[in-house]
């Protein structure tokens, strides 16, 4: 099972810098960009609400969720 993090996709989409956004959010862009690239072991509901409310979208749209990568390490067919 991975969670991925398309953070960077979204921001993409609604041409918004990372800076502009983690000032909104009220994290440092060191956290921001730690958070995009997927270092992190989780996230508070209040920070991904302030996320998709500045970004105007739903967590769906930045979190990704996929159980390919657990069956093939551990040998199970899909």
């Amino acid at each position: 099972m991975q969670i991925y993090i398309t953070l960077d996709v979204m921001l993409a989409k609604r041409k918004v810098t990372s800076r502009d956004l983690a000032k909104h959010v009220g994290i440092t862009e060191q956290n921001l960009s730690l958070l995009k690239s997927g270092k992190v072991k989780g996230i508070r509901f209040a920070t991904l609400e302030k996320i998709c409310e500045f970004l105007e979208c739903q967590p769906g749209d930045i979190l990704q969720y996929s159980a390919a990568e657990e069956q093939q390490s551990t040998g199970q067919a899909a």
